[in-house]
């Protein structure tokens, strides 16, 4: 074999992993430094981003998703499906890496179906490290200006009972100084795309709904679309439903709208962009941003007493 003084792809690959200090949170979260109580701080979210093929990283649509995300934003809730085809640790160096981890450090992940295409994720769990929660499980929570945020796994068992589950029960219980509560995942329960509504996460759904839980974020279908405030069997409920919003805008290849769900409010399948969260004490605003700067859907409302 020849000596080379070249990097090895490994080498490269560390290279470009962030590492984190110890500590955190008591579930061992990434820590984080929330600001001084501001009077609303803003966030983005998408899923399904990184599709580079066989072009440059500079020409893929996740660059032009990531040059919506600010300095002013506060954090990047990737929503699963982070990179394609398989979510190998090149395609996270070789495509997310030159775009959306130009503000890596903001980032809680998720992961999505595709991280797992690659045993245990290790390409997801790699690139990550801390940021993607404890002991590779895939979910974790944290508390951030004022909200309580959760960030869960809909690659592995989620129904009452599992280790999951009975996990975010006892989140949920203890969380008792944010005054709203923010979730996110992969596969939605609720969606009028391509895959349509899927079962997995149908529980966790409705255990947040019933803790009084106010936003469930997801992916996976390539479409933006946000629901009114519902419960988990999809009935109405403005007082105490969670208002669902599926982002799998994030770079990937947009897919089809079928039949529209009921209590679907807005819906959108031909532009990239990302969710813009901004978050306040007792409410918050939303706006569905696309690749170029226009504002596509908007609104506010208050959270779950």
């Amino acid at each position: 074999m020849k000596n080379s003084s070249k990097p090895t792809l490994a080498v490269l690959a560390l290279a470009v992993i962030l590492t984190w200090s110890c500590g955190g949170g008591s579930d061992g979260a990434p820590p984080l430094v929330t600001p001084p109580a501001p009077s609303a701080t803003t966030i983005v979210a998408a899923g399904d981003i990184a599709q580079c093929g066989a072009a440059p990283a500079e020409a893929s649509a996740a660059a032009l998703t990531a040059k919506l995300v600010t300095s002013q934003d506060s954090l990047a809730l990737t929503l699963g499906d982070t990179t394609y085809p398989v979510g190998a640790l090149t395609e996270f160096v070789n495509c997310f890496n030159p775009t959306w981890g130009a503000f890596k450090d903001k980032i809680r992940p998720a992961p999505g179906n595709h991280e797992y295409m690659t045993p245990n994720a290790e390409g997801y769990y790699t690139y990550f490290g801390v940021q993607a929660g404890p002991d590779r499980r895939g979910y974790y929570s944290y508390d951030f200006a004022g909200w309580h945020f959760i960030s869960l796994n809909s690659n592995v068992e989620a129904g009452p009972g599992s280790a999951q589950y009975t996990w975010l029960a006892a989140d949920l219980a203890a969380s008792k100084s944010a005054s709203c509560t923010v979730a996110d995942w992969h596969t939605p329960v609720f969606s009028s795309g391509r895959h349509g509504s899927l079962e997995q996460m149908k529980d966790i759904f409705q255990l947040l709904q019933t803790s009084g839980a106010d936003i469930v974020l997801s992916g996976h279908d390539h479409i933006y679309e946000r629901f009114a405030p519902q419960r988990a069997d999809g009935t109405l409920d403005n007082a105490r439903g969670i208002r669902a919003f599926v982002v799998g805008t994030g770079g990937a290849s947009l897919y089809e709208l079928r039949a529209t769900l009921p209590n679907s409010e807005f819906r959108d399948n031909t532009h990239h962009g990302v969710l813009r969260l901004t978050l306040r004490s007792g409410g918050y605003s939303w706006q569905f941003v696309a690749v170029g700067g226009a504002v596509l859907d908007s609104g506010s409302a208050n959270c779950n007493l």
